[in-house]
């Protein structure tokens, strides 16, 4: 017996020791990011495969061979981005992350698109967003700019990307149309290229099946957006019939391409690193001028951050970078992609409105929004209740008032218009359930979160989107009568409403969490209820239980404001071949306007004040942004100094920049020359510097500054005089906290350089500590 056991012992610690060695450690996928590469953009496929074995051999160094890096690593970084996505245990992560090749080394982490879908122009039509059609003549619509898109793919046979009238794709485009396994796939000479990106995904959630390998968007994010961008002239297009109008892009002759590097949520999560950086190190090659990301995550260092990184390199080849703000607002510091390098873009509402219009029993009327294509009989009224009311026996009141699925009493509800209120689950499943549950309509009302925005979406019965304002009267007048009445008006289409544009409270807001001197978001654009091109493979709300099928779909998001501003992007693009991807950001962002349609101050979703936090320099105007004047102007030395104020040394900046680069002995991350002015901890006074460069006739401009308050802010010089297109001039600006006025809290002006045709604003944020 005892030599049983002991026996026994014996092979379970010879077991467990098996278990515990490194080939059977937990192992995870990581990103390992190592800068840029020696060899040029004209790389051959020699150079290419001697970055691979590179990788192999420094891996192998660390797991015992040769063979165990090639097991390990799934992705090689070979073109621009040097780096490799590997497989590893924690502990042997730990190990390479202390190497000095190493730049950063990062967990494959999944992150987000940036709409709301349903969940908590094409447009180009309203808010003075519309470029005038002198612009896109001289502009040519955006002709044989090459706009790439990192999304969810995109569905080819939409007539937005119908390449009728199109010439030869431009020589300069290296790309392919990924469709080796799905053979129904085509691209053309509107839609150039398509590609897909999936081994990162496939590192967390397990083996793909062959459905997978294709670049068609079968969830509608990535044809909307791609569409929003760059999409063609298509006559007629509309939801359902609403909206009806003529759909196309902000460079509606612009080639497009589609990297689809979103699938499926795993645990809320959509599109990983490491399919992103591929994605990024791909596009550079192909030749794209402006790539449109409309995704992210929490905000984090740079070098941990695949979209920063990948727009690094993007921005060192010209290419303009422009991402999604994030849609977790409105609460304070939630803004993502916040790099200096990127154009980020938040969320607005348009003067576009699909009103439906709820009528109580009392009489009052309350202006909702919807793009449900059923109606109720003309002038009839129903029973109303409140969806608290409806709940099951044993369901909670929260989940009832929400409309949640299992809370609502079919008993209750039957025949019944039900007021169910925002949060939590979809906004069209909450309408979903009130049908199931037997209800012939609903009202959906705001919480005070969500304030005055609201949204139309294609339910699937009658149905009405109101305000919290009003949702509160709504709630009122059924605990005041015994038998509260409503009906619901069927939908019209508006244009011109008032005010517009104000904040979406779902956009995500400053300030810069990571490097709080730099103003994030940049700008806003149009992001709710916009019209675009949708995938066919669904139904216009995502669900289930939806079979309807349409060529346009209304969606809202940050990540539909991103491509209104990509394409703008792309008629600079073709207007100014030569500017840098930060002169066409300081004239998309120094011609931005702070006000609405009333000529107010725009507004947040609750209808206060709203500032640089939620819509950075302003809404974008891109007929202005078309002559700036001025521009505030860029280089890739620029943004390595700016890393070297972060506390990069002068070895880990030169693995991304392939110079022998050393930081400036004394540099201060204000006087970075941004388009914007944030001091964030304002002690005294400081003395900023920024430098402008004439990009218009010649002429004197004078400052002009609105001071924040309990701040005093000087000028030096206050006259600017140019006597030729280029020509730098340098100015400072001195700020000192007033004492006994400054208060301890971000207050905000603006410093304003005019010729008087030209109105070149930079926001100006302090906080006084």
């Amino acid at each position: 017996m005892r030599l049983s056991n002991a026996i026994l012992c014996l092979v379970s610690f010879i077991v467990f020791s098996f278990l515990q060695s490194p080939a059977f450690a937990v192992k995870r996928s990581y990103v390992v990011y190592l800068g840029g590469h020696s060899h040029g953009i004209q790389s051959s496929s020699v150079d290419l495969d001697a970055v691979t074995e590179s990788h192999y051999h420094f891996l192998g160094s660390f797991l015992g061979g040769h063979e165990h890096a090639r097991e390990a690593i799934f992705y090689s970084y070979t073109r621009h981005i040097n780096g490799f996505a590997a497989h590893l245990d924690d502990e042997v992560a730990a190990q390479i992350a202390r190497h000095p090749k190493v730049v950063s080394l990062f967990l494959n982490k999944g992150r987000k698109l940036h709409t709301t879908r349903s969940w908590d122009f094409l447009g180009l039509d309203h808010n003075g967003v519309v470029p005038s059609n002198s612009i896109w003549n001289k502009t040519r619509y955006g002709e044989d700019t090459i706009i790439g898109n990192l999304d969810t793919g995109v569905w080819p046979e939409s007539k937005s990307f119908s390449d009728d009238g199109y010439g030869p794709i431009p020589s300069k485009w290296k790309g392919i149309c990924q469709n080796q396994k799905d053979a129904g796939f085509h691209c053309n000479r509107k839609l150039i290229g398509a590609r897909y990106f999936n081994k990162g995904y496939a590192s967390v959630v397990g083996k793909l099946n062959s459905s997978f390998d294709t670049p068609r968007d079968k969830e509608g994010h990535g044809t909307h957006t791609l569409s929003t961008a760059g999409g063609n002239m298509v006559p007629r297009a509309s939801v359902f019939g609403f909206g009806k109008g003529t759909a196309k892009g902000g460079s509606p002759r612009a080639r497009v391409a589609a990297y689809k590097v979103c699938w499926p949520p795993v645990s809320g999560n959509e599109c990983f690193d490491a399919d992103i950086l591929a994605a990024f190190d791909v596009a550079i090659q192909d030749g794209v001028d402006v790539l449109s990301v409309s995704l992210g995550g929490d905000p984090t260092a740079f070098f941990n951050d695949s979209v920063a990184i990948g727009s690094f390199h993007a921005i060192k080849h010209g290419i303009v970078v422009v991402c999604s703000a994030g849609n977790s607002g409105p609460a304070d510091g939630t803004v993502s992609n916040i790099a200096p390098w990127q154009i980020t873009v938040g969320a607005s509402t348009m003067d576009r409105e699909f009103r439906s219009v709820v009528v109580l029993g009392n009489n009052m009327h309350y202006k909702g929004q919807s793009l449900s294509s059923k109606v109720l009989p003309d002038k009839k009224f129903f029973p109303l209740l409140s969806a608290a009311d409806a709940k099951l026996a044993n369901a909670s009141i929260q989940n009832a008032t929400l409309c949640q699925a299992g809370a609502l009493d079919p008993k209750k509800v039957t025949g019944k218009i039900l007021v169910c209120l925002r949060g939590k689950n979809a906004r069209v499943d909450k309408g979903q359930q009130a049908a199931l549950a037997g209800a012939v309509g609903m009202i959906l009302a705001n919480d005070f979160l969500t304030g005055n925005e609201i949204i139309a979406d294609a339910h699937l019965l009658p149905a009405s989107h109101i305000n919290y304002t009003d949702g509160l009267a709504v709630f009122a007048y059924i605990n005041s009568t015994k038998n509260p009445m409503a009906r619901i008006m069927p939908v019209t289409t508006l244009i011109g409403t008032k005010p517009a544009p104000f904040m979406a409270a779902f956009s995500s807001k400053g300030p810069n969490t990571i490097t709080p001197e730099i103003l994030k978001p940049d700008i806003t654009a149009p992001g709710v209820s916009v019209i675009a091109a949708y995938t066919e493979a669904e139904g216009p709300t995502n669900e289930d239980f939806d079979k309807r099928r349409v060529q346009f779909n209304s969606v809202s998001g940050t990540s539909m404001s991103c491509p209104h501003v990509s394409g703008i992007v792309g008629l600079l693009k073709t207007r100014y071949p030569n500017w840098s991807p930060a002169a066409i950001k300081s004239a998309i962002m120094t011609s931005a306007t702070t006000l609405d349609n009333a000529n107010e101050p725009i507004l947040n979703a609750s209808y206060i004040k709203a500032g640089p936090f939620s819509y950075g320099s302003g809404h974008i105007q891109p007929n202005f942004a078309m002559d700036p004047g001025l521009v505030y102007d860029l280089s890739t030395k620029d943004y390595l100094n700016f890393l070297c104020t972060l506390g990069y040394n002068d070895t880990l900046i030169s693995t991304f920049s392939q110079d022998n680069y050393k930081c400036p002995g004394s540099i201060n991350l204000a006087n970075f020359n941004y388009p914007s002015i944030t001091i964030p901890n304002l002690v005294g006074s400081i003395t900023v510097t920024r430098t402008v460069k004439n990009v218009g006739a010649p002429g004197t401009y004078r400052a002009q500054v609105q001071k924040p308050v309990g701040i005093s802010v000087k000028v030096k010089p206050k006259n600017l005089k140019f006597k030729k297109v280029g020509e730098d001039k340098t100015f400072i600006v001195s700020l000192k906290v007033k004492k006994g006025e400054a208060i301890k809290e971000y207050v905000y002006g603006q410093l304003i350089w005019s010729d008087h045709v030209h109105y070149v604003r930079s926001p100006i944020v302090v906080k006084a500590v």
